[in-house]
């Protein structure tokens, strides 16, 4: 749809936008967040399995502990000293009731001092919140720690297995000894840290999303005023000339009876007309237009006959075409939607080269879904992908000559002022390109969808 699309490499390097440049290093640097923040909390998690495995092998060690014998000589030789005080006549049973009390409860203080240890280092601190299981040598469970009674199977010891290595305990001595293995899973601790880089990614990314978004409306207002206030002050700038100019064809006209200078007066005056029409256009620009219901195929045919009497000027032989298929009146500004449709079809005529041989130039007008549909194609070069989605940005142009406002105005006449879409239908790059607009057939403020 564009002519001189075959750009240098400099000028495909201008066509990046800072925009995508902006885009790219905040995706930089969410990659850069995510892959870093993973990295330190798998560190932090390493760190606290290996403080865990230390309390678990704790934990095993108090059990193997309190499995075995202890202060074996010394409960003997206690056992002796009751049965001698049991056995001395001399004695009375008073006396010997409260010495034999007193060294059963030395021999249980004994018995009972690893489970003091266990009961006071522990289970009264519950030092940990580790899910573990205690299995014996033919896998059957024994004891368990943090684990609901219903995800105690073989399937939890396999996934323990799978997280941390067992760890072995021995039960009683000699030939006694029994061989048992504590399987152990992540604490609570390691199961949230887990999820916590990718809270942090998604809440980094939700916040530099937001701001991208303001910055990018910030900066779309920004250049929307500077057009506008551009546009404006054209129309302002050309109001003076063009009234002069309107004063000198009134003068020649009564000052001239010759036929061929009022042939040119009216002419000139023709062309006044016409860039006052401009002038008008520009002032529009930026205020709310009075959308009034008018009849599309009257301004599509106007539109085809002006361009029809200019096309020999710029020396193309391009067939115009054009297929309405609806008569319908919409709401709209003609001024405005002129404009539109004029700098849609100027586009279209660009794109074709003048080698061309079959250069045709297509307009299809009609009804679909609750819109009016207005389909402009050519014949001409097509739009590379890669600029596709920037051709209706402000300020971009593929001619040599030219400030890229064009599609841009024409886009916010037909989106803001309009409630419309126009975009690229089709596009294929020797072959030409369509481009649509959809006008809803009922004004509404809300977007319309697009239609493919």
């Amino acid at each position: 749809m564009f002519s001189g699309l075959n750009l240098s490499e400099n000028t495909i390097m201008r066509l990046k936008s800072t925009s995508n440049r902006i885009k790219a290093a905040i995706a930089f640097f969410l990659i850069v967040t995510a892959v870093g923040s993973l990295v330190y909390t798998q560190f932090i998690i390493e760190k606290i399995r290996e403080k865990e495995r230390s309390s678990v092998e704790l934990w095993a060690r108090a059990m193997e502990y309190n499995s075995k014998p202890h202060y074996q000589d010394t409960r003997q030789q206690l056992d002796r000293i009751a049965q001698e005080i049991s056995n001395n006549p001399a004695l009375l049973e008073s006396v010997k009731s409260r010495w034999i009390q007193s060294l059963r409860r030395a021999e249980t203080d004994l018995a009972n001092s690893s489970l003091d240890f266990v009961a006071s280092e522990l289970i009264i601190k519950n030092r940990f919140d580790i899910p573990s299981v205690v299995v014996d040598e033919s896998s059957e469970i024994l004891h368990h720690r943090n684990i609901d009674e219903h995800r105690l199977n073989e399937e939890t010891v396999e996934s323990f297995a799978a997280l941390n290595e067992p760890i072995l305990i021995e039960i009683g001595a000699e030939e006694m000894l029994q061989h048992q293995y504590i399987y152990y899973g992540d604490s609570g601790l390691i199961r949230t840290l887990r999820y916590f880089p990718y809270v942090q990614f998604g809440l980094l990314a939700l916040f530099l999303g937001l701001g991208y978004l303001s910055l990018s409306s910030i900066k779309r207002t920004e250049q929307s005023n500077l057009w506008v206030g551009m546009a404006r002050e054209a129309a302002h700038q050309l109001g003076t000339p063009l009234s002069s100019l309107y004063g000198w064809t009134a003068l020649l006209q009564d000052q001239n009876n010759d036929p061929g200078t009022l042939h040119i007066t009216h002419e000139i005056h023709s062309d006044l007309q016409r860039m006052q029409t401009v002038a008008d256009r520009f002032n529009k620009i930026g205020s709310i237009p009075e959308l009034k219901p008018t009849k599309v195929a009257l301004i599509i045919r106007q539109v085809k006959e002006y361009l029809e009497k200019r096309m020999p000027q710029v020396g193309k032989h391009v067939e115009l075409n054009m297929d309405i298929q609806s008569d319908r009146r919409i709401p709209m500004s003609p001024e405005l939607f002129t404009w539109a449709l004029e700098n849609l079809l100027k586009n279209a005529l660009d794109a074709i080269d003048k080698t061309c041989t079959e250069a045709r130039v297509d307009i299809v007008a009609h009804e679909y879904n609750g819109h009016y549909v207005i389909d402009v194609s050519d014949t001409g070069k097509g739009i590379a992908k890669s600029i596709k989605n920037e051709i209706f940005d402000p300020g971009f142009s593929t001619k040599k000559r030219g400030w890229g406002l064009g599609l841009s105005l024409t886009r916010r006449i037909v989106e803001q002022y309009h409630g419309g879409r126009v975009f690229v239908h089709k596009s294929v790059p020797g072959k030409g390109t369509t481009i649509r607009m959809l006008l809803p057939l009922e004004h509404s403020k809300k977007k319309t969808k697009e239609i493919h």
